[in-house]
């Protein structure tokens, strides 16, 4: 379904079903019969609407949004890709499995990509690689505080920007190491496998995941819900796709804020309803690289995206940045957890 039309065919329950059920859809053996008495369809009704929705576009997937920083080893990366070998460069990076990410950006560094390894050691052996097959020296930043991660958000609306109509959100500073690994059990290792791609599309999606990896469903049910606590899990629900629904204008913002400045800032920033990420990477000043601040606005119009970064530098941080804008998506998959869980 084309961007513009995606709206056509969607009713109210359909808005809702949208809007408020990308997180907290339950975790029980018939998920959405809760999801139909909450929105006053019958269960087949309620499971015709997200199957559609997903064949529309407008779902990209349905099901757990993992956590690869907690689960393994995790960091984006960048290279300067000569013009000339641009194409040859992306897919060398783009032929690791390992790379769910490929982005290019308006900057010297115009390629960004993400690596989730199963350890450290895996994630920069891959970057050695790379760095060695396409002779570009390789940007390594790992991130180091998460102030705020979610692309949750209402799109069924006018608005310009990502939470245009909201106030405010949540925030916490939370320190990430590049030597995390999940402390799962065998359960667990079977449960994100099965599921990385998204649940099946059925009334019973969990028991349909217990019948694949040979589990009891309450032994299931119990390690979502265990795996959704530990952070393991981010959230549960219809993964929207922002694209389709118009928030196509993206911008990554890198900034250079002082170091004792640096908590005080990120958790303010990331409580903008507008911002949309907001981490701390380390700096690579060796590398030309001064920022230790990373935020990302998504809109609908650039415009509007534009505007709201001006009043981030205006208002909350009035220091040096850049403005790096997506220009083509290279590749984007989610992150493969074979190796994760695994090593």
């Amino acid at each position: 379904m084309a961007a513009a039309d995606w709206r056509e065919r969607v009713d109210d329950v359909d808005a809702r079903l949208i809007d408020e059920y990308q997180s907290g859809f339950p975790i029980r053996e018939r998920p959405f019969e809760a999801v139909a008495d909450d929105l006053g369809v019958t269960e087949a009704d309620a499971l015709e609407r997200v199957e559609r929705l997903y064949d529309d576009g407008v779902f990209r997937r349905f099901g757990a949004v993992l956590n690869p920083p907690v689960i393994g080893s995790s960091t984006l990366a960048a290279v300067r890709a000569p013009a000339d070998r641009y194409d040859e460069v992306a897919e060398v990076i783009n032929g690791y499995r390992q790379v769910n990410h490929n982005y290019r950006r308006a900057h010297a560094y115009n390629q960004w990509f993400v690596v989730t390894a199963g350890s450290r050691e895996k994630r920069d052996e891959i970057l050695a690689e790379i760095e060695a097959r396409t002779g570009c020296e390789v940007l390594n930043l790992p991130m180091l505080t998460d102030y705020y991660i979610d692309l949750e958000f209402p799109v069924v609306n006018g608005d310009r920007f990502a939470r245009e109509s909201l106030d405010s959100t949540d925030v916490s500073a939370t320190r990430i190491s590049e030597s995390a690994a999940g402390d799962l059990s065998t359960l667990d290792a079977d449960l994100l496998l099965a599921i990385q791609d998204g649940f099946p599309l059925s009334r019973t999606p969990y028991r349909d995941v217990a019948d694949a990896i040979g589990a009891p469903v309450e032994d299931v049910l119990d390690a979502t819900e265990r795996l959704l606590a530990d952070g393991c899990i981010k959230r549960v629900g219809c993964v929207v796709n922002h694209v389709v629904t118009g928030f196509d204008a993206n911008c990554m913002v890198v900034w250079d804020v002082p170091d004792d400045e640096l908590d005080e800032r990120g958790v303010e920033v990331g409580q903008l309803p507008y911002v949309t990420l907001c981490y701390h990477r380390p700096r690579r000043p060796e590398q030309d690289w001064p920022y230790n601040l990373f935020t990302m606005i998504h809109g609908r119009e650039s415009d509007a995206v534009d505007e709201k970064i001006d009043e981030l530098a205006a208002d909350y941080l009035p220091f040096d940045h850049e403005r790096l804008y997506s220009e083509e998506t290279l590749k984007q998959t989610g992150a493969r957890y074979d190796d994760l869980v695994g090593e």
